[in-house]
């Protein structure tokens, strides 16, 4: 996570912060370069994205969509069915793992012509809020 900005919200602390995705297991959803605003220990739902420590690698932070709840946590799943770095491979994840959950994706400005019709096409693929999505069945 690159950065974390706090602000109080109500009875406690508001702590929102960036974390970048580097691989595709989130594709068609998020791409590799994709920045997300996330909210340290927020609530989590069946369909949010989810930032979580790796099972087996607590160094290591992944971005998952939670699919639901089961006894000791999290199933969690990339869109991406190809890509098996899920809970397909290592099991639930414990609720102490879930670090964040995704409120917007910021898609980067790169290879965008710089004409008003181009970066306005850009911005509104961009800047995607990440409330509420339908889950697919697989």
């Amino acid at each position: 996570m690159p950065e974390q900005v706090g602000e109080e919200e109500g009875r406690g602390l508001l702590r929102i912060g960036l974390a970048e995705v580097y691989n595709p297991s989130m594709e068609p959803t998020l791409r590799p370069g994709d920045l997300l605003v996330v909210r340290y220990g927020g609530a989590v739902r069946p369909g949010h994205v989810v930032v979580v420590r790796h099972p087996f690698q607590h160094d290591l932070l992944i971005v998952k969509r939670a699919v639901e709840r089961r006894p000791g946590g999290w199933w969690v799943q990339g869109d991406n069915p190809s890509v098996r770095n899920d809970s397909r491979e290592f099991g639930v994840v414990p609720d102490d793992l879930v670090v964040a959950r995704a409120w917007v994706r910021l898609r980067p400005l790169r290879q965008v012509q710089r004409t008003p019709g181009a970066l306005l096409g850009w911005l509104f693929s961009a800047v995607r809020p990440l409330f509420s999505r339908r889950l697919r069945a697989r």
